[in-house]
């Protein structure tokens, strides 16, 4: 059986694709599980930029460690907000300065946001996936889910600006949705959608 490697220790982002993917024929590992310890450093200007990186650098480890019959899966994801020019994106992570402290990251934006109003406050959620298999191949998938930023947290679930941003269709923030809801609209539900098609043929 091949093995996908999520190049991630995101546990919740490991749960999410994990969810997504369970139906198909094929076990899922992060790279704590397979005893990587390798910090890609994400210096793209974009997301595919920094999906490609975290993605080739981890298959290209496992070559040299002699494995086989392996798919390596990365993830670059984030928020733009129309009113700022296009931030957080690459930076989502990272926005307030400290990696993956959502806290602090939610309150920067809705200080950055202060007293715009909803019309102006339009966002939209990217997922960037690139996969490389032991032969080589590359293939990218990229999915997004347009909503705006509410004015104050809603919602217990979800991660990082899931209780900000806001999907009209549901009338829910992303944190308010269950996971099954999520799954099935979010960015990287889409682009997981399109790239089971691919695996499929991989296996």
């Amino acid at each position: 059986m091949k093995r996908l490697i999520l190049a991630s220790n995101n546990k919740k982002k490991i749960k999410e694709m994990n969810e997504i993917l369970k139906e198909l024929n094929i076990e899922v590992e992060s790279l704590e599980n397979e005893n990587i310890n390798i910090d890609v450093v994400e210096d793209g200007k974009t997301f595919e930029e920094n999906a490609k990186k975290k993605a080739k650098e981890i298959y290209e480890f496992l070559l040299k460690r002699g494995d086989e019959n392996f798919i390596v899966l990365a993830d670059d994801s984030g928020l733009t907000v129309d009113y700022l020019k296009g931030e957080p994106g690459i930076y989502s992570a990272r926005y307030a300065g400290e990696h993956g402290n959502d806290k602090k990251n939610n309150e920067k934006l809705l200080k950055n946001l202060s007293g715009v109003h909803k019309e102006n406050r339009g966002a939209k959620f990217i997922c960037q996936l690139a996969l490389f298999t032991d032969r080589g191949g590359y293939f990218k998938v990229t999915g997004d889910v347009k909503g705006h930023i509410v004015e104050e947290l809603h919602g217990e679930g979800g991660f990082g600006y899931d209780p900000l941003f806001f999907y009209e269709p549901l009338n829910k923030t992303f944190a308010q949705l269950t996971s099954e809801e999520k799954n099935e609209i979010s960015h990287r539900g889409v682009a997981l959608k399109e790239l089971k098609k691919i695996i499929r043929e991989l296996l």
